[in-house]
């Protein structure tokens, strides 16, 4: 029979959480969700649950979330929202607030406030390969030193510090998942600074142009910078997948994993996106060098080793950029996304 699972998800309104939360509807009727976002989520069609429009970055409301909640206490929690890349490095103290700050909160709540079964709740934490930079190897293994050259990944490398520590002390059990660049994120742009990395894809495959802050045209040097990447129907299906994993198959010292990923360049994203939507779809993408943009972009690793996570049971994309572009532009025309 199986097991009643009580999960609550934050930053639930954006593209994944709400992707997380269809998903694992999908795979279960024994779950209630609890979905919490500084704008009120929605639930899936017909799911039992909660959806909470909270901020989270007052230690009080995070409390109070706890303590009123109807549908028992978390089994597992999510912790998806942030304020994203782009967004951190262009306000230095809110990000200390969302990132951070929010992310303790919600910690020391999960550590209060355990699960009917007594046993640490399972605490997921959606981190980012920004937390690498300087001089890196030229694949990041599991054991890669984290030395971030952006608010974002700081930011996001303190948070996980603290979950790697409540787990050493069995407060919580946390599972802690470097996300590779998400690609095509349906909806509007981010503040993520790799937002465009969907961006040349999404618009121009609804007819709309798009600009490019990598390079000035598409004889740019700059468009071959190579980015780490995995589709949203992937990355939402091992985020569903990262609190099935049993503990012991962990590191010892660390909750990190990778979550696989392929490695494409700005060029090889644009030389997709002709073959699947024509010459005239590429021509609305149009180029203004951000040299910001480039230089926190570039600081991010492009390769990793795989091993780690599919042995543990994660999945990676494997029909390449093309399947990727293909598969957004069939879910638009299909008129869900």
């Amino acid at each position: 029979m199986q097991q009643h699972e009580v999960i609550l998800i934050t930053g639930a309104a954006g593209f994944l959480g709400q992707l997380l939360a269809k998903e694992l509807t999908r795979t279960s009727d024994e779950i209630t969700l609890i979905l919490v976002d500084i704008v009120q989520p929605q639930l899936p069609d017909g799911r039992k649950g909660r959806a909470l429009a909270m901020d989270l970055t007052d230690p009080g409301t995070v409390d109070r979330l706890f303590n009123t909640l109807e549908n028992g206490v978390p089994d597992t929690v999510y912790c998806l929202h942030g304020l994203m890349s782009r967004g951190s490095e262009d306000n230095f103290d809110l990000a200390l607030k969302v990132n951070i700050d929010s992310v303790r909160h919600l910690l020391e709540a999960t550590r209060r406030h355990r699960p009917s079964s007594n046993q640490p709740a399972k605490f997921i934490f959606a981190s980012s390969l920004a937390v690498y930079g300087g001089l890196l190897p030229d694949v990041i293994m599991p054991t890669t030193l984290a030395t971030p050259e952006g608010t974002y990944g700081f930011s996001k490398l303190a948070s996980e510090l603290f979950i790697n520590e409540f787990t050493r002390r069995g407060f919580v059990d946390g599972r802690i998942v470097r996300l590779p660049t998400v690609v095509v994120r349906p909806g509007a742009p981010s503040a993520a600074t790799s937002s465009f990395m969907s961006g040349v894809i999404r618009e121009p495959l609804k007819g709309i142009e798009s600009v490019c802050p990598i390079g000035n045209s598409l004889d740019s040097l700059e468009l071959d910078l190579a980015i780490w990447i995995a589709s949203p129907e992937v990355t939402v299906r091992n985020l569903a997948y990262t609190r099935k994993v049993p503990a012991d198959r962990f590191l010892g010292h660390t909750r990190v994993i990778c979550l696989p990923g392929i490695t494409v360049t700005v060029r090889e994203e644009l030389e997709a996106l002709e073959r699947v939507g024509g010459r005239a779809t590429l021509g609305l993408v149009k180029f203004k060098d951000d040299p910001t943009n480039r230089r926190i972009v570039s600081s991010w690793p492009s390769r990793f080793d795989n091993s780690y996570a599919l042995e543990l049971g994660f999945e990676v994309d494997e029909g390449g950029m093309d399947g990727i572009v293909r598969t957004f532009k069939d879910k638009l025309n299909a008129g869900v996304v």
